[in-house]
């Protein structure tokens, strides 16, 4: 079966066949490695089905909820995959949110089951202190101070069998609730089925980035969003290809990159914001082994294309850019290997029309900004008890994904910002990613983010936060500088009228910078 169109997959499908289809003559080959374990593709369909097991004793049923609070690693991968093959569904939870956050996820997805890690005990707790209607809680890992009614994942695995029929489940039946990364304020439920992942798994894994059985992939962002979750677990396994999971949170380049001298990958996920900091790293190229690598993969936010080409010029590894959302569940315009417009988003992934509107919805001229919409058979329904935004975006056959964009005369889609964040300065739009890229040239500049802020009239104009490289605090003779930096390379209107200089941005997981925050 080669998937590119919904019709291509049978009516009745289940998702597990991802990991399943590798057992014919792939069952011994290794599957996942961990700093802890590797596991085969058949040693991880064996715990799928113990674990698949577990939750049906449980009571988990076609359509329930179960909710992942937990590091990557293998049970991650594990329960995933046991929830598509007895049809609940799983809800992949950001280990990074507060006690109130989670239990508004946990509510608002009717989680009836938690997985929960050791280490992330005491959020959880507080969290469930909330009036959930979470029922069961499984441990993974050590925690003496559990409840004594917390299942424990050694035990609750090893009494069940190994063998475990997969449930009838429709292709349009779903398979996650993932929440938006929170770059744009509270997070949204986003349903998706069993089709969009070995859709997306085809059309761009395959199709456009060439993934193989011979790869290994390892990505900084983390399986509990899409971007992770399709790049470093359903698209390697797709082909039958080796994924790396890290159970820490590599925020740090230098764990990034002893990551990729450690496992060999020959694919890297990361955020723009991830490959900056990786040029920042005195002598680099020197001190790790990046020779497995064959290509970097950045998505989350517009890739500069000066990074692009320090990169290039360092470790001759080309980074394939692209722009994809939770609501899509991945990428729909992208780079190609061998077909890279460093500073573009690339052209749109065959399986998804896009388009460029104005604000009463009218297709503007080719060269003007305006925001992008897309078409294809991937994208969710609806956002989950949020009726009044759905109706905003997911506009019949097309979704309004926020995101300000221009198409050149050759096809390329350059991104301009999105929606909330495009500046009317004196009348005209300004693009915070063009301020931005111009910033990040300069070569005291780590990384920045620019957002809007109103003057002493109440005008509003642009705002640069800057980090320094090697942690400078900056003064007002290098605001004088970068800003004549800007009028240099672009026009004045677009200068920042303010630099203020901090030690770092705040960021999603995956790197992304939330501007909503600096707002």
């Amino acid at each position: 079966m080669i998937p590119r169109r919904a019709a291509d997959i049978p009516a009745w499908y289940n998702a597990v066949d991802i990991l399943e289809r590798n057992l014919a003559g792939r069952a011994e080959k290794v599957a996942l490695l961990t700093p802890d374990r590797e596991m085969t593709f058949g040693e991880v369909s064996a715990e799928v089905n113990r674990v698949g097991n577990a939750l049906e004793r449980l009571g988990v049923r076609h359509g329930d909820r179960v909710a992942i609070l937990a590091p990557d690693g293998a049970e991650w991968a594990v329960t995933f995959f046991a929830c598509l093959k007895i049809g609940a569904v799983s809800v992949g939870m950001n280990t990074l949110l507060t006690p109130a956050e989670l239990a508004h996820i946990l509510v608002d997805s009717g989680a009836r089951v938690l997985l929960l890690h050791g280490s992330l005990l005491e959020p959880a707790r507080k969290a469930l202190e909330q009036s959930t209607p979470v029922e069961h809680v499984v441990l993974i890992g050590d925690a003496s101070d559990a409840a004594d009614d917390v299942l424990r994942w050694e035990e609750w695995v090893a009494v069940e069998s190994s063998e475990l029929e997969s449930r009838r489940t429709h292709r349009d039946d779903f398979g996650t609730l993932s929440y938006s990364s929170g770059t744009t304020g509270a997070p949204k439920g986003i349903f998706h089925a069993h089709r969009d992942y070995v859709l997306c798994a085809q059309l761009w894994g395959v199709d456009v980035l060439g993934l193989t059985a011979e790869d290994r992939t390892f990505s900084v962002a983390k399986l509990f969003f899409a971007y992770g979750l399709g790049g470093n677990l359903l698209f390697p396994w797709w082909v039958g290809a080796s994924v790396v999971l890290y159970p820490g949170s590599p925020r740090r380049a230098v764990d990034v990159l002893a990551m990729v001298d450690r496992f060999r990958p020959t694919i890297l996920f990361n955020a723009p914001t991830g490959y900056a900091s990786i040029l920042a790293v005195e002598n680099f190229t020197e001190r790790y082994d990046l020779t497995s690598l064959r290509l970097g993969v950045s998505a989350g936010e517009a890739l500069p294309a000066p990074v692009w080409h320090e990169f290039r010029e360092r470790t001759g590894v080309d980074l394939v850019d692209g722009i994809g959302s939770t609501e899509n569940f991945h990428i729909f315009i992208s780079n190609r290997p061998g077909d890279i417009r460093p500073g573009s988003s690339g052209k749109p992934v065959p399986g998804y029309d896009c388009r460029i509107v104005d604000p009463d919805g009218v297709p503007v001229a080719r060269g003007d900004v305006g925001t992008l919409q897309i078409r294809g058979e991937t994208a969710a329904l609806f956002y989950l008890h949020q009726a009044e935004r759905s109706r905003q975006v997911f506009l019949g056959e097309w979704l309004d994904t926020g995101d300000k964009y221009c198409e050149d005369a050759e096809g390329y889609f350059w991104h301009a910002g999105r929606s909330d964040d495009m500046l009317k300065v004196g009348g005209i739009w300004v693009s915070p990613v063009e301020v931005e890229s111009v910033l990040i040239e300069h070569d005291s500049v780590l990384e920045c983010a620019v957002v809007g802020v109103a003057d002493d009239s109440d005008l509003v104009k642009p705002k640069a936060y800057v980090v320094l490289k090697d942690g400078g605090s900056g003064d007002d003779d290098l605001v004088r500088i970068l800003v004549a930096h800007c009028v240099d390379r672009m026009a004045a209107y677009k200068r920042p009228r303010w630099i203020e200089f901090v030690d770092e941005l705040p960021k999603t997981a995956t790197g992304k910078i939330q501007r909503f925050r600096l707002r």
